[in-house]
This record gives C-alpha cells, structure tokens and sequence, in this order.
C-alpha cells in the first residue's frame, strides 16, 4: 500500500513498528475531545483537493496526471504539496528530512531532483509503507533515503509517541511534519521539535494539518520554545501548514 491507494478518514493502525502502543487514560481524554471539536478539520481533509490544482501541480513537476491517482484522508492535500515545490524552488535545499512518508515524498524527491539535486531522508512507522513508497519513486526515476523508524515514547516531556529516528546529518535545510497521526494524541507532532536545532539559518519547517486545534497548541508552544524561529498559520487548502523558518 502507498499513497496511490484510496483510504479512508483515519490513518493506519499505529503498533506495526516497535510493539504495542500503550495509551494513557490523559491520552485518551485528550484523543476524544480533539476529535470531538476536531470533526470539521476531519471531514474538510477528505479532499485531497481540487482536480484541476492537482493536475496542474504535476504539469509543473513533469510527472503524468496519473502519478498521485488519490489525495486526501490523512494524505497531504494540493495544498502542501504545491507549497513543498515552492519551497524547495526557493530554498535549493541540500537536506531536507521528512517525517511521514506517502504523496509529499514522491513530490519532495522530484522538487529536488529539478532543483539540483539535495537528500531526502523519510521516516514512516509501517515497514511495508516505506517499501511500497521506494518502489513507487522508482516507477518514476526518483530517490529518497527511506527509513521504517519504531514508534518510542516521545522525548522533551512532549505526550505519545514519536521516531526512533537514529542518526542524522547534522544540518537540516528543510522539515516536512506531517506524522505520526493525531490519533496517537493530538499534540503528537510537536516532538519534532527535538531535530529544531539542526535547522540552519533560513531553514524552514512544514507542519501539515496546521489548522488542527492540536496543531495550533503546538506551534504556541514551539514559539515558546524556539524564540528564533518564525511561526505562522498559512491558511489554505483542506488543512492549513505552519511554517516556521529559522532567522539567521
């Protein structure tokens, strides 16, 4: 299974990689009553977006309209993906390090490959997702370094789990967040903040599902925490992005 299949609303089961996943009584009050308030995030993420942007992005990119056959669910919609492109166009990245692996890789890996080139390094829980995923960049002439990464409690105090992630390069140009999915807990992503001091100056950082309430709790507390980064919603799409960029 990769991105080119249809799925349904919620993502994947979550224990594949490392064993069972352990939920806290806090968690699961924290799961219920994001998803309770949550719901018309969830429903708008259905639409992966519309044809025609779709189309247009792989008109840009080179790539036949059939490459991303289905977008939305828990898959990046039109929206971020159109945004990665411009991104990478911008910032010519050398590094950029994915966390949840599907529709943003193909399109992040040929972004780079039009770009100069640049490593893609992407991390997914489920094994079998990463395979599919090397297979289907390869239907394509495209590379990324895919990595299955164990789900292990999460560090910096943050709740639920996040990627045994492993080594690193120590400079990070680009971050894509777009897992593990929320319903691990609803501030699950914002772990990702422990790979922040790698980012270079100028260096940018994507959270997919930015306008989540989870989402939007995280990115206050990364502004907290990381007083040199830039943090904002950009509104649009199905789903919103935060972006945070590094000042120099």
């Amino acid at each position: 299974m990769t991105s080119r299949e249809a799925t349904g609303l919620l993502p994947r089961s979550h224990g594949e990689q490392g064993g069972e996943i352990a939920t806290s009584l806090s968690d699961w009050a924290h799961i219920i009553a994001f998803g309770a308030i949550g719901w018309p995030w969830l429903l708008r993420s259905l639409s992966g977006g519309r044809k025609r942007d779709k189309r247009a992005l792989l008109d840009r990119l080179g790539l036949p309209h059939d490459a991303l056959p289905n977008l939305g669910s828990w898959k990046a919609d039109t929206a971020l993906l159109g945004l990665i492109v411009d991104s990478v166009e911008r910032l010519q990245p050398r590094v950029v390090i994915e966390l949840g692996a599907g529709a943003s890789t193909l399109v992040t890996a040929r972004a780079l490959q039009l770009n100069g080139g640049g490593r893609l390094i992407s991390f997914d829980q489920h094994r079998d997702f990463v395979d599919s995923t090397r297979g289907w960049l390869g239907d394509y002439g495209l590379e990324a370094d895919m990595r299955a990464a164990a789900l292990v409690p999460a560090p910096g105090g943050w709740p639920g789990y996040w990627y045994d992630i492993g080594a690193l390069p120590d400079a990070i140009d680009m971050l894509i967040i777009d897992g593990p999915p929320w319903a691990i807990h609803p501030y699950v992503r914002g772990a990702a903040e422990c790979l922040f001091d790698r980012i270079v100056p100028g260096g940018m950082i994507l959270l997919d599902d930015g306008a989540r309430p989870g989402e939007r709790i995280v990115m206050r507390r990364w502004r907290k925490n990381w007083p040199d980064f830039d943090f904002h919603l950009r509104h649009g799409g199905t789903k919103g992005t935060v972006i945070g960029i590094r000042r120099g």
